[in-house]
């Protein structure tokens, strides 16, 4: 593997002076094989890795690593890290240092209560001093790019100024905020203003987070908040080619139209990037169940594909379902915004696919 140079500026865009696009980390998705097939649809500026769990015993799980050293996108990967203890963060910092990134991402936003619950993640936004001494810590031990990626705070924003004069204070290279606090998970409206708040404030880029359903939403709320980019996640999810057809948008272009027929392209390609060796059909299948979740909502508006997909037990059930749903009217448009009142939502038979992550476990707008 080839260490990473420090870089002492974010690294150019594929589009020299437009808007930056990410794609948002997390777990049990962003792993290799979705960046690769991410890629293949138009890849987005940036890449971040799921979190590296850090603590008492924690060695950067492999599988993760593996999303950097065998990355062959051309994009810069930042590695994140959720954790609190200062000497367990360092550690794992030299260590990933030894590997391809880009920069390090310290993980402020994570709202799963049993993440939070450890005073990790959303968990930290509860104490500024804590965060403070993160962020000092890792300013001394990263070379080159430091970034950030929080939610506007814990229950309410209340905090919220004074973690955004951390993040000038420790010269944070990237700030990304999800509009949400950790208490409103998925649920509530983005708050824009706030994330406003932060382009105003703090000195680096930043990325907006939260309910970038479409290139199009992604223009209005760049208008709205000034911000430097976004971040996009569950939607990238549904739609692997919304970093592209982004890219079309800030250049006043015309989205790319996307039929039904790519669609089903889509969900073959995925299908077999994500299939492990020696894995059982059946989990093979549950865990496809995971991404479909958030295709069918662009896919009809009654929620039918939803509803048919989730009862597949086989490979071969899974991909009639497909084939009737996404080929029946294989020019039809796959709309870029998801039909209303169509809610993706965690499948019964994996739980843990979607209850570990930080952008996973409410699944609603």
């Amino acid at each position: 593997m080839t260490p990473a140079v420090a870089p002492t500026a974010l690294p150019a865009g594929l589009q020299p002076g437009a808007p930056f696009t990410a794609l948002a980390p997390m777990q049990d998705v962003t792993d290799l094989a979705f960046m690769r097939v991410v890629a293949h649809y138009g890849a987005p500026d940036f890449f971040f890795t799921e979190f590296f769990r850090v603590h008492t015993q924690s060695r950067p799980e492999k599988h993760i690593l593996r999303s950097i050293d065998e990355n062959r996108t051309g994009r810069p990967i930042f590695a994140q890290l959720i954790g609190e203890d200062l000497g367990h963060l360092a550690r794992t910092v030299q260590a990933l240092l030894r590997h391809p990134i880009a920069g390090i991402d310290l993980n402020l936003g994570c709202p799963a209560p049993k993440v939070y619950k450890k005073n990790v993640g959303g968990g930290l936004l509860r104490e500024p001093a804590k965060v403070g001494a993160i962020l000092a810590m890792l300013r001394a031990e990263v070379p080159g790019l430091l970034t950030v990626k929080m939610r506007i705070g814990f229950a309410d924003a209340g905090n919220f100024d004074r973690l955004l004069d951390l993040i000038n204070e420790h010269r944070v290279d990237l700030l990304s905020v999800h509009g949400r606090t950790v208490k409103e998970m998925y649920r509530s409206e983005v708050h824009y203003d706030l994330i406003a708040h932060a382009v105003s404030r703090v000195a680096c880029p930043v990325l907006a987070n939260g309910n970038v359903t479409s290139a199009a939403r992604a223009g209005a709320i760049l208008t709205t908040t000034a911000a430097a980019g976004v971040m996009i996640g569950r939607h990238a999810i549904r739609n692997p080619w919304i970093f592209r057809q982004c890219r079309e948008q800030f250049s006043g272009a015309t989205p790319a139209r996307v039929t039904l027929a790519d669609v089903r392209d889509y969900v073959e390609r995925l299908y077999r990037a994500t299939q492990a060796p020696g894995l059982l059909e059946r989990l093979q299948v549950n865990k496809m169940k995971k991404y479909l979740n958030f295709v069918g909502q662009s896919v009809d508006a009654s929620g039918a594909f939803l509803h048919d997909m989730r009862r597949t037990e086989s490979e071969l059930e899974l991909f009639r379902v497909c084939d009737r749903h996404l080929l029946a009217e294989p020019a039809r448009e796959f709309p870029p915004e998801p039909y209303p009142g169509v809610i993706a939502r965690p499948n019964c038979e994996t739980p843990h696919a979607l209850t570990d992550g930080c952008s996973l476990e409410t699944i609603t707008a």
